[in-house]
């Protein structure tokens, strides 16, 4: 069975669609009112966070539209030091997408969502000609408590520098799911929330954090530099890469200080909380392969610079060009 435009006509072809499939994965109170809008338990201070998924393909070695869905609203959230507890949904549907692959992916969607600790609480969709693609557009809600002040622009000089594991995963999956490479690399696509609650109830002091996606490492980096008018120094030896995208990246002449990722965080915070945050990244989900990678410094102001193993220094500017279109 495919969609057709009656589908997004706002009659039963609708209300059928709704019911039998987004109303039943995205299940919870709230959401079961199906009124205009959700009426939620608010707090002093929220994050709010909104993004649209074009990716394609639309499913993908280690993760779907779906799921990448949930897991860049909810990354972005805790990026700020909030709680991630409320997401809409809405759903471009083209003309003749398969409804076996829309409830795959909703039902994806719905186990990340159980995944990450939040609830779907509104959503909206629409249909419109096309040959079968899907879009999804989310926003976001969390809570910030009281204390927490996270900023590009907060990083000091002396403060250490980490990434939560190797770069370049998802950038490499979906290239190679578009060029019919057969390997073994998996999206890192997943939700964060667990290694970012640890460094919170440990009291570490985070002053910067990024999820690492479009524009890579070196970009987010480049940020962090410029909001602080500091100089971020890299030690190239001590970011972690896997062997299957440094083999990836050779054959094809990329850099994975500039591929996107989708399951990485880069954290800024005092050295002397350096290790005991490593450990606590590394004991959480996804954290396995978190390393300290570098330094805040003024040596060169607004700068990001990769010190190579053989002793020479690289400056790092940001991302020019397209880089790789609807990755995410």
């Amino acid at each position: 069975m495919r969609i057709t435009m009656a589908h997004g006509s706002g009659g039963h072809a609708t209300s059928e669609l709704i019911s039998s499939l987004f109303a039943k994965a995205f299940s919870n109170p709230i959401l079961s009112r199906m009124e205009d809008s959700a009426v939620v338990e608010g707090s002093g201070r929220i994050a709010v966070t909104t993004d649209s998924f074009v990716v394609t393909p639309l499913t993908f070695a280690g993760g779907d539209i779906g799921r990448l869905s949930v897991c860049g609203t909810v990354n972005d959230l805790l990026m700020s030091g909030a709680v991630p507890k409320y997401l809409t949904c809405g759903f471009i549907l083209e003309e003749g997408a398969d409804i076996g692959e829309l409830e795959s992916i909703v039902h994806s969607m719905a186990q990340t969502a159980k995944e990450a600790g939040v609830q779907i609480v509104a959503g909206d969709t629409k249909v419109v000609e096309g040959n079968g693609g899907l879009y999804i557009n989310t926003a976001g809600v969390g809570f910030v408590p009281e204390g927490i002040c996270i900023s590009s622009s907060s990083c000091q000089e002396g403060d250490a520098v980490l990434v939560s594991g190797t770069l370049g995963d998802h950038h490499a999956a979906i290239l190679s799911a578009r060029m019919g490479i057969e390997n073994t690399i998996s999206s890192d696509c997943a939700p964060l929330g667990e290694m970012v609650s640890k460094m919170q109830q440990a009291g570490i002091e985070l002053h910067a954090l990024r999820d690492v996606t479009r524009g890579g490492l070196a970009t987010v980096l480049g940020e962090f530099a410029r909001a602080s008018h500091c100089c971020v120094e890299l030690e190239e030896q001590a970011i972690p890469v896997s062997d299957q995208v440094r083999g990836f990246c050779g054959i094809l002449g990329l850099d994975p200080l500039y591929m996107g990722n989708e399951g990485k965080l880069v954290a800024v915070l005092p050295q002397e909380q350096a290790e005991q945050a490593l450990e606590l990244i590394r004991s959480s989900n996804y954290g396995e392969h978190a390393a300290i990678i570098g330094k805040i410094s003024h040596q060169e102001a607004d700068a990001v610079l990769l010190h190579t193993p053989i002793g020479g220094t690289r400056v790092l500017g940001e991302l020019y060009g397209e880089g790789l279109p609807r990755i995410c």
